[in-house]
């Protein structure tokens, strides 16, 4: 019989949700060094007058990395839920690579191609795999900070167009695993369905249960036997039919 209730949580051991930590703390970063509210800061500093920018770039990095959250820990009891988080998930940070993308282009200059030595460089490095167990929180944002020094060079730059790019690579990366993802959670739940299903067949199974354990033994066989119905009523019927014919007036 299967279990009623999936695996869940586990979140901290997938590579998007490593690169979803990243982007999150990356962003805070960046916009705090590169978006200013202030007039007096100097000109080559992009300009957010109203914040607005800075706070939709925050608040979509956030989306990303808690959506991966909440779907992992909704996994258990709603496997369509886990699916549209994840989704959730994948369109904030998309659109937060449209962010970077228009930041890149109003600092007068064009996103890298994929075919160039930098891009080539962010997307050929690795994410090691998560090896906690116990210590889940500490380890995790101490992975997720190792994983971060690979991408230093880049991301410490002083020039705001070479961290945009590295952070549209690292987005594209976090995108594509998340898009992974969702197509297996959906074969999950093709092969095994959801809780509400699982719950609805032990329900039957229990009421089946309780059903052979109120009828009589077959008199012939002592199978037990079910209520069946026929034009002159309701009477016992053996379980074992057709190979036994038993029956019983109820």
């Amino acid at each position: 019989m299967p279990e009623l209730f999936d695996k869940h949580g586990g979140f901290r051991k997938l590579h998007s949700f490593t690169l979803a930590t990243l982007v999150q703390l990356e962003t805070l970063r960046f916009c705090r060094r590169f978006l200013t509210h202030d007039h007096r800061q100097t000109p080559e500093k992009f300009y957010d007058p109203k914040g607005r920018q800075y706070d939709q770039m925050t608040q979509a990095a956030r989306s990303g990395r808690q959506n991966i959250i909440e779907g992992s820990e909704r996994s258990s009891t709603s496997k369509d839920t886990e699916m549209k988080l994840t989704d959730v998930a994948r369109a904030s940070l998309s659109e937060l690579r449209g962010d970077y993308e228009v930041f890149i282009i109003d600092s007068g200059e064009l996103p890298w191609s994929v075919h160039s030595e930098e891009a080539h460089a962010v997307n050929a490095i690795s994410i090691d795999p998560a090896p906690f167990q116990d210590d889940m929180v500490h380890e995790s944002a101490k992975h997720a900070l190792e994983q971060r020094r690979k991408y230093a060079r880049w991301l410490d730059s002083q020039d705001p167009a070479v961290a945009a790019n590295a952070m549209l690579l690292i987005i594209g990366r976090a995108l594509n695993m998340l898009k992974s993802q969702i197509s297996a959670q959906g074969k999950a739940f093709e092969e095994s369905g959801g809780f509400s299903e699982r719950l609805t067949t032990r329900r039957l199974e229990a009421r089946e249960e309780q059903r052979n354990a109120d009828c009589p033994p077959c008199p012939q066989c002592q199978q037990p036997m079910r209520r069946r119905r026929s034009a002159k009523g309701e009477f016992w019927g053996c379980t074992g039919y057709p190979a036994c014919k038993g029956t019983k007036p109820i």
